[in-house]
């Protein structure tokens, strides 16, 4: 299904139809899907060198490719290329990405995460939470752990 996608790309490019950011996350998240993170980030890499700009879909699209093979380090530059694009992160987006800090032992990120989701006014779910508090609690930081679960019941 990718190949089909990646063949409809390179049909659009040599007509007059136009790729766009539906298309480019589109087929971005094909790429994950079929397990070819490494085709979806030249996808991405594709766009960015082309006068079509990420939106938050596309993004979270590289960064659930990025997750699908463990790629915590790359998740957070995604994060952090959205802001230098002004594109704003979603719950999807700090939820993947505070988990992958849970999972890679970055308490500290996970909470200055958290406290991006606050001040930009992203609702925060249970699964987020859940995250950043696992992050906190691998690296012994109890009481921590205990104010993110004291946010969740307000």
């Amino acid at each position: 299904q990718w190949m089909k996608a990646l063949e409809m790309l390179r049909t659009a490019q040599h007509s007059t139809v136009e790729s766009n950011t539906i298309t480019f996350s589109a087929l971005i998240s094909s790429c994950e899907r079929s397990g070819k993170w490494e085709k979806a980030m030249q996808l991405f890499s594709l766009m960015s060198q082309s006068t079509v700009n990420p939106n938050t879909n596309t993004f979270n699209a590289a960064i659930d490719a990025c997750k699908s093979v463990g790629e915590r380090e790359k998740i957070l530059q995604f994060v952090s290329k959205m802001a230098q694009n002004a594109v704003q992160p979603d719950t999807i987006t700090y939820c993947t990405a505070i988990s992958a800090c849970q999972q890679g032992g970055h308490w500290e990120k996970a909470l200055q995460l958290l406290s991006e989701m606050v001040q930009t006014r992203v609702e925060m779910d249970a699964m987020t939470c859940s995250a950043a508090i696992s992050a906190c609690v691998n690296d012994g930081k109890w009481a921590t752990a205990l104010q993110i679960f004291g946010l969740m019941a307000d």
